[in-house]
């Protein structure tokens, strides 16, 4: 009782004298049973019980009571506003003292994060400056985003963050960017999930790290795609940061380099696939649906087809989810398509369409296209499948190649009767395509679209669309695609590209293929309308949107893609298109429907500049 009566009047003075700054007052579990005497004589001569229990190996308990003021305020990214804090504020908030006397404005800290970012040496250097704004200051981050998206896309997104993933052994920082479940985590996922600190999270973004573009396996550390992935969703289509998390399921890795690095943070071992893969799986989603309710939006993300495929089949009916490599990439290639009709002439049912590439991706875009197809002309996907064409290593894929027994099920239904055509050059000049697209996620591209290749399509086509999206090598520059056709073909890279001037004296600016436009605004329409399930339906709608944002003067420039300093508008609007979707179909729960879905996206949209405090 004694001890306990001189630890009350301890903390009675140093709470009195130190009451008025709102600070918390730390004290170790060692400190509640030691002798009152040696107590006393410790805190006179200030010193500390956590520090001699850390000499002594005795543990101690991490306890801290906070009020955001003061330094506190100032540590938490998401209140933090840096110099931007009021001199009113500075005194109501305990900061005086502890910021230079200047107040500048977000606007001035703008322009000043924009000098040091720009005077960077590479993408990875901003890359990781950018990381660390983040950490430090979230509203600023996501302004200079928002208002910057043309210049820092490819160091917020592809390619840098897969250099970033690359590195991330060596860039690790303890703060909980995102929540990481492994193998042994079985039976306790939905008690991790509640050590989130936000509890209303309502948009997940869950990758196992099998499949990160053209680098193939990176384990744990490609995390940095997701919380890339959730960067965009703020920015792009202002979805408040808070109610998002990216998730990292550890199964494993099969990157040799990896396991073999002592500077590796995820579990060492090899991959895990099969059974225990999907029990694990399962019992997250489930999770996910008992603890955020069933319209949490689940994306996931660089997951090999086979196990994100079966995910969506087994899951699609119970929440919305989706995978952007199959989806976002399918609908931003058919945005492009769209907006290319009134160059081209026609509909989309006139195009014949040849895909080239290793990996299922390829094959994802066709059957979305074919999908569109049936819908614009009331046929059947099995009829509207006549036109798609695949080419893979072995060349034009059809039934009369030796290897048709043996192909597998994702080529299957673009498997046409057809002559044998062993390389590109042959299937063009059979297929005569008036779009060609390249997108192998395996490897190299199996044939580059070579100036043979791009001639043959021009000569049967007014207006060859070319989309070289391969990340790994794309299959040819801007520059050869017009050169080779004499400026008559409209082209669409998997990165952006500078102004190519051509022989006649015309610029054109070639547009980027990104699913930026679609995934940020699927994710603000699925939650306007929480709605319970994501279709095919959604996503061609979705494509139409940013088609029809395409204005005459970008199209007489050679973009069929809208600027993305207009991405959130962009947003907006295939937000309203999705929502529609859902509200048509029957699964939107958000009710009742509002008058104005375009409205009601932009309304909904977080905005970064800053808050006021009282």
């Amino acid at each position: 009782m004694r001890s306990q009566r001189v630890q009350a009047a301890l903390m009675g003075l140093l709470g009195g004298a130190r009451g008025g700054a709102g600070a918390g007052w730390e004290v170790s579990a060692s400190a509640a049973s030691a002798p009152p005497a040696l107590g006393v004589a410790r805190w006179l001569t200030g010193s500390s019980l956590t520090e001699e229990d850390d000499k002594a190996g005795r543990p101690t308990t991490p306890w801290v009571r906070q009020v955001i003021s003061g330094v506190d305020l100032m540590r938490h990214p998401k209140y933090n506003k840096g110099l931007a804090f009021s001199d009113a504020e500075r005194d109501r908030l305990y900061l005086r003292g502890l910021l230079p006397p200047a107040v500048l404005s977000q606007e001035v800290q703008l322009e000043r994060t924009l000098l040091n970012i720009r005077s960077k040496d590479s993408d990875l250097e901003k890359s990781t400056y950018l990381q660390g704004l983040q950490e430090r200051n979230e509203r600023l981050f996501h302004r200079v985003l928002v208002e910057n998206m043309e210049e820092l896309l490819p160091v917020v997104y592809t390619p840098t963050v897969r250099l970033a993933c690359q590195r991330y052994g060596l860039m690790f920082k303890s703060l909980p960017r995102g929540l990481f479940i492994t193998l042994e985590d079985r039976g306790r996922v939905f008690r991790i999930l509640k050590n989130w600190p936000e509890r209303n999270v309502k948009l997940l973004v869950v990758s196992d790290g099998e499949r990160v573009g053209d680098l193939g396996d990176l384990g744990v550390q490609a995390v940095g795609v997701p919380i890339s992935k959730i960067s965009l969703y703020t920015a792009c289509g202002g979805i408040s940061p808070s109610i998002t998390m990216p998730v990292m399921i550890d199964v494993g890795t099969d990157n040799e380099e990896l396991l073999r690095s002592p500077f590796y943070v995820g579990v060492r071992h090899r991959r895990v696939r099969g059974d225990p893969y999907y029990e694990l799986m399962d019992e997250f989603l489930t999770a996910v649906k008992r603890r955020f309710g069933n319209t949490v939006l689940v994306q996931f993300e660089d997951m090999a087809y086979d196990n994100a495929s079966k995910l969506l089949n087994m899951y699609r009916t119970e929440f919305p989810c989706f995978n952007d490599d199959m989806s976002g990439t399918a609908a931003a290639v058919l945005a492009g398509v769209l907006a290319a009709l009134p160059k081209t002439g026609g509909r989309l049912s006139d195009h014949r369409i040849l895909f080239v590439g290793e990996g299922a991706v390829v094959a994802c875009v066709a059957e979305l296209f074919a999908t569109a197809v049936a819908t614009q002309t009331n046929q059947t996907v099995l009829d509207a499948r006549k036109k798609l064409w695949l080419v893979d290593s072995q060349g034009l894929v059809t039934r009369e190649r030796g290897d048709s027994s043996a192909l597998e099920s994702f080529k299957l239904p673009y498997c046409h009767s057809a002559p044998q055509a062993p390389d590109l050059l042959a299937a063009v000049r059979q297929v005569k395509p008036t779009v060609l697209v390249g997108l192998s996620t395996v490897g190299e591209p199996p044939f580059p679209f070579s100036q043979e290749v791009l001639q043959a399509m021009g000569g049967s086509c007014k207006a060859p669309l070319v989309f070289p999206l391969s990340a790994a090598s794309p299959e040819c520059s801007a520059a050869d695609a017009y050169a080779a056709t004499e400026g008559r073909a409209i082209v669409a890279t998997e990165q952006r590209t500078d102004p190519v001037t051509l022989p006649s004296g015309r610029t054109v600016h070639p547009a980027q293929a990104t699913s930026t436009y679609i995934f940020p605004g699927v994710g603000l329409g699925a939650l306007i309308s929480r709605c319970t399930k994501l279709r095919d339906e959604q996503f061609i709608a979705a494509a139409d949107a940013v088609s029809r944002l395409v204005t005459e003067e970008e199209l007489a420039r050679g973009s069929i893609y809208p600027a993305l300093s207009r991405i959130r508008d962009v947003s907006a609007a295939v937000a309203k298109a999705v929502a529609q979707k859902a509200y048509e179909g029957g699964f939107a729960t958000a009710l009742p429907k509002p008058h104005n879905l375009y409205e009601a996206a932009r309304q909904s949209m977080y905005h970064p500049q800053y808050r006021r405090y009282r």
